[in-house]
C-alpha cells in the first residue's frame, strides 16, 4: 500500500489573478475589492521607524553585541532583516529569474500544477472556503520541498527541470540557513542548541511564491490579507526591490524596504507556542 499523501490544508478553486489583470480591466471585480481592511502606508514620508538588521557574518564570528540584537530584534519585533547570510548571490539572481519565468508560463502549463479541491498546494490562493469570501488580488504556487518524501507527484517532478534543480539546491541552502538562525536565537536565549535542533531539524518546509499582479484600483485590494505565520520561521526573499511588505507593530503599519540580496525572516507562532519561555512573537502582516 502506498502511503496517503500528506495535505496541508484545502482551498476552493479560485481565478488567476495574473490572467485578470492581462484584461485591460478598468475597475477591479467585486470579490477582490476588501474596504475593511486597514489602510496601509502608500507614501514612505510619514516617519517610521525601520524593521531591525542583523548581520549573520558578525554572529559566526561570536559577536555579543550583535547576538543581543537579534535577541532584541526577536523579543521586540518578530522581523528583521538578514544580511551576510552566506546563500550566495548567484543563487538567488538565479532563483528570481526562474520564479518570473515559473509565472510566465502559459496557462495551458499552469493548469496542469493548479491546486485540486482537496489540496492547497499549487497554483491559485490559500485557505478559500467559501464562494463569498473576499479574495486577495494575486496568485500564490504552493508546494512541500523538504523533507523529500513529502512531495507531492503530481507537482515537484513536474516542474521546468532548471526550476526544479534550482529548487533542490535552494531548499537545502535555507534549511541550513533556518537551523543557524535557530541555533544563534536558543544562544540568546541561553538555551541549549540541541534542544532547538531537536525541535525544528527533522521538521517539514515549504515554499510560497507570490505574484501581485498590477491593479486598475490598488487602493481597493490587498495583495495579502494581513495574517502572522503559522510556522517557526518565515524566510522571505523578494524578486525585486519593490515596497509592498508591512508589519503591523505598537498598532502602526511599518513599511519594510528591502535591502539588495537579503533575506526579511519572521518568526512564527509555532516557535512561540512550543517554547513558551521563548517570548518572541510574530507581527501581524501585509502585503
Amino acid at each position: 500500500m502506498e502511503p496517503k499523501e500528506r495535505s496541508l490544508g484545502r482551498s476552493l478553486l479560485v481565478p488567476c489573478v495574473q490572467e485578470l489583470a492581462r484584461e485591460s480591466l478598468i475597475t477591479v471585480p467585486p470579490r477582490y475589492i476588501q474596504p475593511h481592511q486597514d489602510c496601509p502606508i502608500i507614501s514612505c514620508s510619514t516617519p517610521h521607524p525601520d524593521i531591525p538588521i542583523i548581520n549573520m557574518e558578525k554572529l559566526l564570528s561570536g559577536d555579543g553585541v550583535e547576538l543581543k540584537k537579534l535577541d532584541s530584534a526577536c523579543r521586540e519585533w518578530g522581523f528583521f532583516q538578514l544580511i551576510n547570510h552566506g546563500v550566495s548571490t548567484s543563487l538567488l539572481e538565479k532563483i528570481k529569474v526562474e520564479i518570473q519565468e515559473f509565472f510566465n508560463l502559459p496557462m495551458e502549463e499552469k493548469k496542469k500544477l493548479w491546486q485540486l479541491p482537496e489540496d492547497v498546494e499549487g497554483f491559485g490562493q490559500a485557505f478559500v472556503v467559501s464562494e463569498e469570501q473576499k479574495l486577495d488580488w494575486a496568485d500564490l504556487f504552493f508546494l512541500t520541498t523538504l523533507p523529500t518524501f513529502t512531495r507531492k507527484p503530481r507537482l515537484f517532478p513536474k516542474l521546468p527541470l532548471s526550476f526544479r534543480d534550482t529548487l533542490e539546491i535552494y531548499s537545502i541552502e535555507l534549511k541550513n540557513l533556518a537551523i543557524n538562525i535557530l541555533d544563534f536565537m536558543a544562544r540568546a536565549l541561553a538555551m541549549k542548541s540541541e534542544e532547538m535542533k531537536e525541535l525544528f531539524e527533522d521538521g517539514t518546509q515549504s515554499m510560497r511564491m507570490n505574484y501581485y499582479p498590477s491593479c486598475p484600483q490598488p487602493e481597493q485590494v490587498i495583495g495579502l490579507t494581513p495574517h502572522s505565520d503559522a510556522v517557526g520561521l518565515t524566510i522571505l526573499l523578494q524578486v525585486n526591490e519593490m515596497d509592498g511588505l508591512q508589519i503591523k507593530k505598537d498598532a502602526m503599519w511599518v513599511p519594510v524596504k528591502p535591502l539588495p540580496q537579503a533575506f526579511v525572516v519572521n518568526v512564527g507562532d509555532v516557535l512561540e507556542v512550543q517554547i513558551p519561555k521563548l517570548n518572541y512573537f510574530c507581527i501581524q502582516k501585509l502585503h
